[in-house]
């Protein structure tokens, strides 16, 4: 695992089961930092069944025999909901952050904090808020690392107490297209406004449809794209936003099932990691840069994926790009990819073989590939990283990488 947090550590959403440990483990901890006034409070505080119902609550756990154990948890609260005191519309607010004692300085406050800020975006939120008192000074270290920053004109009070608010906004994503000109599919099609990549089943990014326009009759449009993909044999795949409600639920009512879940994390170019962020050190390795991907290369992202190396080339060299390979005593160790459209650098394939990993190797990739960019004139960076990954997006995460949208791919049924 890379990163100090405990053994298995994973944050998710809430599951039933879940709930009434959440709770109690809330107002322990408040308990336990003497940040308690009252009764109502605590009462308050251990109905997480009520914030489960009302907003989004999150959960830190970690594996206790044969089952998980509830060590730290969050409430991510929309605006218009009871649990919302500052927050306004467009805002969602973070509530009620708690770790188990016995679980503290280990990460797992930054992680539920990073979890949030992806759920947020996910809902489609504007920007983050907080409270938090002024005595809480690694509080206040961990929001400013995490990219929060200070609204003293929205400080308030309550009972006579002090509460500093802290707001956060998303990074503007790149864009359906501009994701799609760093990894061109070999064959693109328009059908209704939509583009439908074709490459012979190799990557989701470039066997799927992003559907750029909103046909009036959208059944017939999907219709369209489901012969083309069964024309070519392969299954009719949909790249889906998360603000695409209508699509999503045509999709889900002809039978199509959601395959994956992505998010899109940015940073600047130019920009370092954040301060006092946990890195680990990086391992001695030469990185070699090409604009065309060698035979090295080439032999460890096709073993990764399973592809044919002639497809594989023809596919990744259609888009301007540079390809990283990480060399030790003569041995290709890792490689990354990044790729150049409109001012973004977009990373991918970063692969480290299995027994050279969580020795720096993926750090030291990212950290040549966004020099790279910089070289070039790119303004900002992203890549994306499938929702369950939590150790790569903690990584990413360290490097500077914020949440800026999520996707979907939706495929259908028995294709």
């Amino acid at each position: 695992m890379i990163g100090a947090q405990p053994q298995g550590a994973v944050v998710r959403v809430a599951r039933p089961q879940d709930v009434e440990a959440a709770g109690a483990l809330t107002a322990e901890a408040y308990l336990a930092d003497r940040l308690l006034a009252d009764d109502g409070y605590e009462t308050e505080l251990r109905d997480a069944r009520r914030r489960a119902d009302e907003a989004v609550l999150l959960v830190a756990t970690v594996p206790a025999g044969e089952r998980e154990a509830v060590v730290g948890t969050v409430t991510l609260a929309p605006y218009g909901s009871s649990y919302a005191e500052i927050a306004h519309p467009g805002e969602w607010e973070l509530r009620m952050l708690a770790v188990a004692p016995e679980a503290r300085r280990q990460g797992l406050a930054n992680q539920l904090v990073l979890s949030s800020l992806r759920e947020a975006v996910a809902a489609g939120a504007r920007r983050v808020v907080l409270s938090t008192l002024d005595s809480m000074h690694a509080a206040h270290r961990l929001y400013e690392r995490l990219g929060f920053v200070p609204a003293p004109d929205r400080d308030w009070t309550h009972e006579d107490v002090r509460l500093a608010v802290h707001t956060w906004t998303p990074p503007e994503p790149p864009g359906a297209l501009v994701e799609a000109a760093t990894w061109r599919p070999l064959r693109m099609v328009e059908i209704d406004g939509w583009q439908v990549g074709l490459s012979g089943g190799l990557t989701r990014r470039a066997n799927s449809a992003l559907a750029l326009a909103d046909p009036a009759d959208l059944d017939a449009a999907v219709e369209r794209v489901e012969l083309l993909y069964d024309g070519d044999g392969l299954p009719p795949t949909f790249r889906v936003e998360s603000a695409q409600l209508r699509l999503r639920a045509t999709l889900l009512d002809r039978g199509y099932r959601e395959v994956s879940v992505t998010d899109v994390l940015v940073r600047p170019v130019g920009a370092s990691s954040p301060a006092g962020s946990s890195r680990p050190p990086v391992a001695p390795v030469d990185i070699v840069a090409r604009d065309e991907p060698s035979q090295v290369w080439l032999t460890a992202w096709c073993t990764a994926k399973g592809a044919e190396r002639e497809q594989a080339r023809a596919l990744l060299t259609g888009s301007a790009a540079q390809y990283l390979t990480a060399m030790r005593d003569g041995r290709a160790v890792g490689v990354a990819r990044v790729a150049y459209a409109e001012g973004w650098a977009g990373l991918s394939s970063l692969a480290v073989v299995p027994d050279a990993r969580r020795g720096g190797i993926a750090r030291a990739l990212t950290a040549t590939a966004h020099e790279l960019a910089g070289r070039v004139g790119a303004r900002d960076m992203f890549l994306q990283v499938e929702v369950p990954n939590q150790v790569a997006w903690q990584l990413y995460a360290r490097e500077g990488f914020r949440p800026a949208a999520r996707y979907s791919y939706l495929t259908r049924t028995g294709s």
